[in-house]
């Protein structure tokens, strides 16, 4: 349980030092390659973390073992951890965190500093669930 609390963390950490450097992406991204990777780096952390947890939540309660970092994601909703439709559509964050860890250099700053950044929200959505399936 101590892991899980600690991944939660770290996530939250994650976070807030995105919020802290969105404002002015889209002309930040295009000029600036220290701010790019910086973005890209904590994007793939937060997803990666995401991932993770579901993972840790899913061992500690014993559930069955994902194949996949969909699934991971998947299970958390076909067992009540995670509203199934919020589940569904959060599992895209698996795909996310592949193309970011081999495809970064391939993105529109349109993709990150509009779409990718406000889903910040599901990632807060994300904990609030994991954490009331805890108690």
């Amino acid at each position: 349980m101590e892991r899980i609390l600690q991944k939660i963390g770290r996530i939250r950490e994650h976070v807030n030092l995105i919020n802290s450097i969105k404002d002015d992406c889209l002309a930040r991204f295009s000029n600036d390659p220290l701010y790019r990777g910086a973005l890209l780096h904590y994007l793939y952390l937060l997803a990666d973390s995401s991932i993770t947890l579901a993972e840790l939540v899913i061992k500690h309660k014993k559930l069955r073992l994902p194949q996949t970092y969909y699934e991971a994601i998947d299970i958390l909703g076909e067992n009540g951890i995670l509203e199934p439709e919020f589940a569904f559509s959060f599992a895209k964050i698996a795909g996310f965190r592949n193309f970011l860890a081999h495809d970064y250099e391939k993105i529109a700053e349109s993709a990150i500093c509009k779409d990718v950044l406000s889903k910040l929200e599901d990632v807060e959505e994300f904990l609030r669930q994991v954490e009331g399936s805890l108690t």
